[in-house]
């Protein structure tokens, strides 16, 4: 694994205060590859045999039962997937697949199981990383259960405009249908929103949305910290 890579892993919080001899471990037991767009990583079930690393690009995370399927989550740079069942060595409970080409480290689970056993600074930043991906999944229940469509589609490009620098126009990042499954809701369902939304000042084509009177899209939306904010 080339020393650049090393050094963006070394930067996470869960990386960042462990020993340099449990670090150097964990990196000689691991490799990067670089996928093509839509390439399935892991399939839930399956056991967790690594821990990811997100280099670059994007990841969906995603499940389906049923004939059905939904996008939980979306991964970006750099960061971890699947924490959980990599501690817990258990099956993965979703599925993960790249949205763009991504380049990504794999950590052997069993490894990172060792030093964490061995190491109790990286034991704490897990028990950190796992305390805000629960907080992540009760902000996402409380978005879906208390908001109604057109509302979290509002939040939702609230975040999105402010991830793209405040910019009055943007591009979405991908396809509206899963934008749609990431907010719980229809293809058709997405585009009566979008529509709902055009009296506040929001105008999608396509791929690109432009919010030309945030602060009215904000008396709508009415964001709350609680539901919106990654640091709280």
């Amino acid at each position: 694994m080339p020393d650049s890579v090393h050094e963006e892993i070394r930067k996470l919080h869960l990386f960042d205060a462990m020993a340099v001899e449990h670090f150097q471990t964990l990196m000689r037991g691991a490799f990067v590859q670089t996928f093509p767009p839509l390439v399935d990583l892991i399939t839930e079930g399956d056991p967790s045999d690594f821990l990811h690393v997100l280099i670059s690009g994007s990841v969906d995370l995603f499940s389906a039962w049923n004939d059905r399927e939904t996008s939980l989550a979306t991964v970006r740079p750099v960061s971890t997937f699947i924490l959980a069942a990599t501690i817990r060595d258990q099956p993965y409970l979703m599925s993960a697949r790249t949205l763009e080409k991504s380049r990504i480290a794999l950590i052997p689970s069993a490894e990172i199981r060792r030093i964490f056993d061995a190491d109790s600074d990286f034991a704490r930043a897990i028990v950190t990383e796992l305390a805000l991906c629960y907080r992540s999944v009760v902000k996402a229940q409380k978005n879906l259960k208390l908001r109604t469509s057109s509302e979290r589609l509002a939040n939702y490009l609230l975040r999105a405009q402010a991830r793209a620098g405040g910019q009055a126009e943007f591009e979405l990042g991908f396809e509206k249908r899963r934008l749609a499954s990431v907010l719980g809701m229809t293809p058709e369902h997405l585009s009566r929103a979008f529509k709902g939304l055009q009296p506040h000042g929001v105008v999608a084509t396509a791929m690109r949305v432009g919010i030309a009177e945030p602060d009215k899209l904000k008396r709508f939306a009415r964001p709350n910290p609680l539901i919106d904010d990654p640091k709280t």
